[in-house]
């Protein structure tokens, strides 16, 4: 047999390893946007012939023969009982503290509660299942990385909205604050001084309590959960075959990963879909072009305040253009008669049509790459999180205008809507944007694919590695290195000075002290 030959068998077998691996995603979250991310990560796989596994709280609809799921039954249930209006969270530095540390000790815990001990996820623990990759988003859900070692997998995870220092920890990607802005805060990738500042002392805040307070509380839950561990916390967080970021250079700003972390932004936009017959109705016959208006699915409008909300229905009745608005409630008191109001609509679908001419938004990822992805300017009204980033963002690339939530009245809305609607420099600049965010050699989805095939084919891929994950903190931040310079700068100035005082005193003797005395005397 030649070298072809045994080349071409080679090849052949490893893809249709790679074709029919078995693949377990899970979705701790419970969060709405969080679970079409990963679903939009799984469908592909298991188009491409996977065997895949999901554990979800939402289950899909149309699923291929080979997408199995196993669905977190009551946990919707038991979250709307503790429904929070999002709104209270608003506000600036202290506001994103309060946020980080709701994320750091009130979500781990419930979802080891919920999720980690759900019957159904116990079952799938204690079963024989196997599996070649498990993916798990990265957000507060580390000891959930476990079931990688659990089930001998490969780990992939993924971030729902970009990179941070969850992610960039696990394959030993740089962040310097000096512009990598928080995700927290609402700084761009170029800074002031005092932006600087602040970016870097609330990093280094997240870090003290990242590594001194939150990955203890995960290392417990891990170790209960699985108690016989292969590896233990600490070596699993460091054996992380792939991260993909749900962002792109185009929407961000260039960032330098590691070999192992992947851009797959808006992995969740699909070719239109065609709309439901009221809507397609509404959205053909508007002449004068449309508003959407959605503020997420976690924050509800339903919650806006009184007084805001009224704001907005008196500028949408004084308006030529039709309004879709994303509102909880059946009604609305006061609904002008060009404004139609649902619980739930198909955004991407919206946003794909023609005479939709805004977006207003609370500024979260898949809302914003999706407007973006449709050439769509956007009125972003930031409330927690990575939404004033994004906005912020957005209105330094020229494509949206801010609307500050406490400053929200009939005037300062009416002034944003306008602006945007009047000024065509920021349809241009959405236009812009979305033709350098569709040129990509791949769609994302295929780029996800492509890469854990990758990861499938080659064992894990370990030649991804960063050298970097090999350093202790200390290392990687040369703090030992600068230690041992400081020290030798030290003694060098030292030496200098003991010498310098000898030549000194041996070119300008001291008389005694007695000579001068008898001198004198």
């Amino acid at each position: 047999m030649d070298d072809r030959s045994l080349t071409l068998l080679l090849l052949i077998g490893l893809v249709t390893f790679a074709e029919g691996a078995k693949i377990l995603c899970i979705l701790p979250t419970g969060g709405k946007s969080h679970d079409i991310i990963g679903t939009a990560f799984m469908r592909p796989l298991a188009e491409a012939g996977h065997d895949v596994t999901v554990v979800t709280a939402y289950p899909t609809k149309n699923k291929p023969a080979n997408y199995r799921e196993i669905v977190l039954t009551g946990l919707l249930e038991e979250y709307a009982d503790q429904e929070t209006n999002m709104f209270d969270m608003q506000g600036g530095l202290l506001s994103a503290i309060v946020v980080l540390g709701v994320l750091y000790e009130m979500f781990p815990s419930l979802m080891h509660e919920s999720v980690m001990k759900h019957p159904n996820v116990v079952n799938l623990r204690n079963s024989d299942e196997k599996f070649d990759v498990v993916i798990v988003e990265s957000f507060v859900a580390e000891s959930f990385y476990g079931f990688a070692q659990h089930f001998d997998a490969h780990l992939i995870t993924f971030s729902a909205f970009g990179n941070s220092m969850w992610t960039n920890d696990l394959v030993g990607t740089p962040a310097p604050p000096s512009h990598i802005a928080h995700f927290m805060l609402s700084f761009t990738d170029r800074m002031t001084f005092w932006q600087r500042f602040v970016n870097t002392a609330f990093t280094m805040l997240d870090r003290v309590y990242y590594e001194w307070f939150y990955l203890p509380s995960q290392k417990r839950y891990y170790d209960e959960a699985f108690p016989n561990a292969k590896r233990s916390f600490e070596q699993q967080m460091k054996n992380v075959s792939l991260v993909f970021l749900n962002q792109h250079f185009t929407l961000t700003a260039p960032r330098p990963y590691a070999a192992n972390m992947v851009e797959v932004g808006g992995i969740q936009i699909d070719e239109p879909k065609p709309l439901p017959e009221d809507l397609k109705k509404y959205l053909d016959e508007a002449d004068n072009g449309v508003i959407y208006f959605c503020m997420g699915s976690n924050i509800q409008s339903k919650h806006l305040p009184e007084d805001k909300r009224d704001a907005f229905l008196q500028v949408f009745s004084k308006l030529k253009l039709r309004v879709l608005w994303k509102f909880e409630n059946e009604s609305i008191p006061n609904q002008p008669a060009n404004l139609m109001i649902k619980s739930w609509m198909p955004q991407n679908d919206i946003l794909a049509h023609p005479n939709v001419k805004l977006f207003i938004t609370h500024g979260g990822n898949l809302g914003t790459t999706e407007s973006l992805y449709h050439g769509k300017p956007m009125v972003g009204i930031p409330i927690f999180g990575d939404q004033m980033m994004n906005v912020e963002k957005s209105v330094r690339a020229g494509y949206a205008v801010l609307l500050n939530f406490n400053d929200i009245n009939e005037a300062t809305v009416s002034h944003a809507i306008n602006t945007v609607l009047n000024d065509p420099s920021y349809e241009r600049s959405a236009q812009l944007t979305s033709a350098r965010y569709r040129d990509k050699p791949m769609s994302a989805k295929q780029t996800a694919v492509y890469w854990v095939e990758y990861v499938l084919r080659h064992g894990g891929a370990p030649q991804l590695r960063s050298p970097a994950m090999e350093l202790s903190l200390w290392q990687y931040h040369l703090i030992d290195v600068y230690a041992v310079m400081l020290v030798l700068l030290i003694c060098v100035g030292a030496g200098n000075v003991y010498v310098g005082k000898k030549i000194y005193r041996k070119v300008f003797p001291v008389k005694p002290l007695v000579a001068d005395k008898k001198k004198r005397a």
